[in-house]
C-alpha cells in the first residue's frame, strides 16, 4: 500500500532528474554551436614586446577570421605568468577568455613557488600547443669550447669556475641550464638576473661565461663572432642555426625549449575546445603564419587537446626533478 501511494512521487522524482540531466547535456552544447558569438580574450601573462606577445599577436589575427569573433590580445603580466593565469582560472568557463601559457603556468612555477593562486591541474585545460621557442648554448668566446663535449670537458677540468647566466630564478634559461648541469654532471655556477639583457651585457664581457636563452637572444652576437654557439636544446637543428648541433647528439634526450600552448578554464564544453583547437591547428598550418613565426625564430606545433595535456603531464615530470634537484626557489 505505501509502494501504491508513493508511486506518483517517485515517478515525479525521476522524471525531474532526467530532465534536469537532458538539460545539463544539451545547454553546454547549445553554447558550443553559438561559439563564438562575441570577441575573445587572448591573456598573454607577459609584458607587451616579448616573445609570447609576438606569437599571440602574429596568430591572434589570424585566429579571428577564421573563428568569425575577434580574438583581443590583453597583456596581464607579473609574478612569472602567475596572475595572467589566475584570471583565466577564474573566468567563466565558456571559452571566451583564453590564456597565452608558457611552461610556468602548468610545469614549473608549482615547484618554484611555495604557494599557488590557482591549482594548475585542476583549474586549467589545456587546448592546443602553439610552438617551442628554441634556445642556444652559447660561450663567451674567450672560453676555449668549440662542441657541446669540449665544454663538457672543460667544465669538469675546471670544476666551479664556469657560471651560467640566466634572465632570473625560474625562468627557462635558468632550468635549462639546470637541465645541462645536471644531465652533464659538471659543476657550474647560476648567475641570475633581471631580464635577457642584463644577463646578455655580463655574458659578452667575460662576466659570466655561459648561457643556454631564446635563439633570437644570442643571434646577432653569433654572427658577429662574439658569442660561440654550441648546441641548439631541441632534438633537431634550428634553421635559423643550421651549423649548431643538437646538444641531444651528445647528451641524449636534452630538450629544454620552452613551449607555448594555449588553455582554458576547467569546465569549458569540451566542443568548445575541440573548436579552438581545431581552428588553432589549421592556423599554425597557413603558409604566412608559419613563416612568420620560423623568422623570429618560433617553430610552430600544434597538437590536440589529449596531446597537449600529455605533453604537460610529461614536462612537468621533466621539470619537478630537475628543480628539486637544483634547490631553486622563485618566492
Amino acid at each position: 500500500m505505501m509502494m501504491t501511494e508513493n508511486l506518483p512521487t517517485v515517478v515525479r522524482y525521476v522524471r525531474w532528474i532526467t530532465l534536469t540531466a537532458i538539460f545539463c547535456v544539451w545547454l553546454p552544447q547549445s553554447w558550443a554551436q553559438d561559439y563564438p558569438s562575441r570577441p575573445i580574450r587572448m591573456i598573454v601573462p607577459f609584458a607587451p614586446g616579448g616573445a609570447a606577445d609576438l606569437v599571440a599577436r602574429t596568430v591572434a589575427p589570424a585566429l579571428s577570421r577564421r573563428l568569425g569573433q575577434q580574438v583581443v590580445v590583453e597583456n596581464k603580466p607579473g609574478a612569472g605568468a602567475t596572475l595572467g593565469a589566475d584570471f583565466v582560472a577564474k573566468a567563466p568557463a565558456d571559452g571566451y577568455t583564453i590564456l597565452y601559457a608558457s611552461p610556468g603556468v602548468q610545469m614549473t612555477n608549482q615547484y618554484l613557488m611555495a604557494k599557488m593562486p590557482y591549482d594548475p591541474e585542476k583549474d586549467l585545460v589545456p587546448v592546443s600547443e602553439l610552438a617551442i621557442v628554441p634556445s642556444v648554448l652559447v660561450v663567451n668566446r674567450n672560453i676555449p669550447a668549440r662542441s657541446v663535449q669540449e665544454l663538457i670537458d672543460y667544465a669538469r677540468a675546471n670544476p666551479g669556475k664556469l657560471s651560467f647566466s640566466s634572465s632570473g630564478i625560474g625562468a627557462s634559461s635558468h632550468l635549462a641550464g639546470e637541465l645541462l648541469k645536471q644531465t652533464a654532471r659538471i659543476d657550474i655556477v647560476h648567475v641570475p638576473y633581471k631580464g635577457s639583457g642584463a644577463a646578455l651585457q655580463d655574458l659578452l664581457s667575460g662576466q659570466v661565461q655561459m648561457s643556454i636563452d631564446s635563439i633570437n637572444v644570442f643571434l646577432p652576437h653569433i654572427r658577429a663572432g662574439t658569442l660561440r654557439a654550441l648546441g641548439v636544446s631541441m632534438l633537431e637543428r634550428s634553421p635559423m642555426l643550421p651549423d649548431a648541433p643538437p646538444i641531444s647528439d651528445v647528451l641524449q634526450g636534452f630538450d629544454a625549449s620552452p613551449i607555448n600552448y594555449v588553455v582554458v578554464r576547467a569546465g569549458t564544453p569540451k566542443a568548445i575546445i575541440d573548436r579552438l583547437s581545431t581552428e588553432i591547428n589549421e592556423v599554425l598550418r597557413m603558409p604566412e603564419i608559419k613563416g612568420a613565426l620560423e623568422a623570429t625564430g618560433v617553430m610552430p606545433r600544434g597538437t590536440t587537446p589529449a596531446e597537449m595535456a600529455d605533453i604537460v603531464r610529461s614536462e612537468s615530470a621533466k621539470w619537478k626533478k630537475v628543480i628539486e634537484a637544483s634547490g631553486a626557489r622563485a618566492d
